[in-house]
């Protein structure tokens, strides 16, 4: 098979899955202009061809999409976000959890950001007062296709970012403040602009521990949790009509607002479904029933006509933890209440305070009720310590071990001993291969939830899709299968392009040649390891990450090679290779100049 030029690149002989959930087969695949512009059973003219990878015994995918990160911040000086790409995640959506930096000033987003996502707070201002030049979402866009974007990116507007430039953070963050007219409708503006400009949709938040950081209203949950329902009404009613999505962390101390939020989900005869991704379904060890209430939530409510989906973290939730700094100590009183003073020795002062220990005692035994964290520190297990002794034992354990202390002393003894030089871990859901198994079956589900570019000491889940591969393909292999490959992919590429509107996803011939290589036989227990790496952009701060190179052997966007076998390429960070995609429009790819190749198609 010839074509009128060469082809850029031509993948040979691998086992191609364009994304749509089709039978996968072996085929060529050649690119040109940041396009598949070839998907042959035969081997394909290499006549010209700079670059001809062997992709026999391989698989060739289309790059995933992650749908919940936090790099708003990172991006704006570390626009090539390898941790994702690396993995073979070639599309990011931004702005999750209420939290943007479209129209807040730097200090606002210090404070939204800080502590909430575990990204310090100094770090959130630097970044967002050396980078910003813009005043609008249209503005903001342009910004970022201004940097020499690694992957692609895709936006949600932040409620409480709009909230906070709107009615400032102290009087967004007062429970007896409503917007007046004029702010509200401010507000509007700010949002069809946003999805003028191409935004997938608005995320809101009304999870209660997600707290504030800084002086002026330091401990107040986030400004979106303060909205009420004429407020939310009104935003809800711009997303639906306009067929873009709602993405909100969900109130899990009140159950029936969970409940609300996918009843207004659906549609009816004179209105459109709205799109709705809560989060998440998850089997969390501490209430393992709820899991089976929201599989049936979403599925009652998407037969009543509703276009509701649960964010859905295919992997253990494993979380490592500082000291005492972990965000689920803020969803009881005596964890928050240490958590708010950001002087180490008002803490140590307030930790060996007995009538505090009692509280925190008290709040540890009280294990009814909808919570996140188990509370048991007998399932938490110490990983590094200056004392070598207490290493690889959990903090019950020590306790025991101490004359019987109780947990929570025994944690509290050891933090004050030892401050952030204690690092521990404990799963918080996700435990049960089993259970796991039946999420990634469910329609109601979407594959996501990585939280990437946040909780930098906490977790690492940029690799999530490779990890539901292994486990699809040991579940295979073991004889006890619950999703093909290609459903798996499918879940991970087009099945999420498709909901958000997004060009990404697939890469059938004309589709943008964002894709992967992996080598299925690596798809192994490297992929759950533990290591560290520093982000330059944040002076050096070691973070959790993930690195299973053998598994990748390639990444590209828009046609361009980022990764190889393991390794980033001259172009990541240098050259444009991501644009942002504008939901509901076939998108641009980006030139090896950094602008971008106009379509002359469709």
């Amino acid at each position: 098979m010839t074509s009128a030029r060469p082809f850029d690149t031509i993948l040979r002989r691998g086992r191609y899955f364009d994304g749509t959930g089709a039978p996968a087969a072996v085929r060529d695949v050649g690119i040109r202009d940041g396009r598949i512009a070839a998907v042959s059973a035969d081997p394909l003219d290499a006549t010209g061809c700079p670059r001809v990878i062997d992709a026999t015994n391989r698989w060739i995918l289309p790059g995933m999409v992650d749908i919940h990160t936090h790099y708003d911040v990172e991006v704006l000086r570390g626009p090539a976000l390898a941790e994702s790409l690396r993995h073979g995640v070639t599309t990011i959506l931004i702005g999750s959890c209420s939290l943007s930096t479209v129209h807040v000033d730097a200090v606002d987003a210090g404070d939204l950001f800080g502590r909430v996502e575990a990204i310090p707070r100094s770090h959130v201002i630097e970044h967002v007062e050396a980078a910003k030049d813009w005043a609008s979402a249209t503005d903001y866009v342009a910004a970022l296709e201004r940097l020499p974007l690694g992957p692609n990116l895709a936006a949600f507007l932040g409620h409480s970012d709009i909230r906070t430039a709107t009615m400032g953070l102290d009087r967004a963050t007062r429970t007896e403040v409503r917007p007046s007219p004029l702010e509200q409708q401010r507000m509007e503006r700010m949002l069809t602009e946003a999805l003028d400009a191409g935004f997938v949709g608005m995320s809101a938040q009304q999870l209660l521990f997600d707290k504030l950081d800084g002086d002026l209203c330091r401990s107040r949950t986030l400004p979106s949790t303060y909205a009420k329902g004429r407020e939310m009404r009104r935003l809800r009613r711009i997303l639906r009509q306009r067929g873009r999505v709602l993405q909100a962390g969900p109130d899990a101390s009140h159950p029936h607002t969970i409940l609300q939020q996918a009843l207004a989900s659906i549609g009816g005869p004179t209105r459109a479904p709205l799109k709705t991704s809560l989060l998440s379904a998850a089997d969390i060890k501490a209430i393992p029933f709820v899991i089976h209430l929201m599989r049936g939530l979403s599925g009652a409510v998407n037969r009543l006509g509703a276009d509701f989906r649960w964010q859905h973290l295919p992997v253990p939730f494993e979380v490592y933890a500082d000291g005492i700094d972990l965000v689920i100590f803020e969803e009881f009183g005596a964890g928050a209440q240490a958590l708010h003073l950001q002087e180490k020795l008002a803490r140590d002062e307030l930790m060996r305070d007995p009538e505090y220990r009692a509280r925190f005692r008290k709040d540890y035994e009280s294990k009814y009720g909808p919570r996140v964290w188990h509370r048991d520190f007998f399932d938490a297990e110490i990983v590094a310590c200056p004392d070598a002794s207490v290493v690889g034992k959990s903090f019950g354990q020590v306790g025991v071990e101490r004359g019987g202390a109780h947990p929570v002393d025994a944690f509290l003894d050891l933090v004050l001993e030892h401050g952030t030089s204690i690092r521990w871990r404990t799963t918080i859901s996700g435990h049960r291969p089993k259970v796991l198994r039946k999420i990634a079956q469910e329609k109601g589900v979407q594959m996501g939830f990585s939280d990437a570019g946040a909780h930098l000491r906490n977790m690492a889940f940029y690799n999530f899709g490779l990890r539901l591969l292994k486990h699809v393909v040991d579940a295979e292999r073991a004889g006890e299968p619950f999703l093909t490959v290609e459903q798996a992919v499918h879940r991970l590429t087009g099945e999420l392009a498709e909901w958000y509107d997004l060009d990404a996803g697939r890469i059938r011939e004309g589709d943008r040649a964002d894709l992967m290589i992996i080598d299925p036989e690596r798809l192994d227990s490297s992929l759950e390891d533990y290591q560290e790496a520093p982000v330059e952009t944040y002076d050096g701060m070691s973070r959790m990450v993930n690195r299973n190179d053998a598994t990748v052997a390639a990444v590209f966007v828009g046609g361009q090679p980022v990764f190889l076998d393991g390794q980033p390429t001259d172009v990541l960070g240098r050259e444009r290779t991501g644009v942002f995609l504008r939901a509901g429009r076939r998108n641009p790819v980006a030139s090896r100049s950094g602008s971008v190749v106009r379509e002359t198609t469709g």
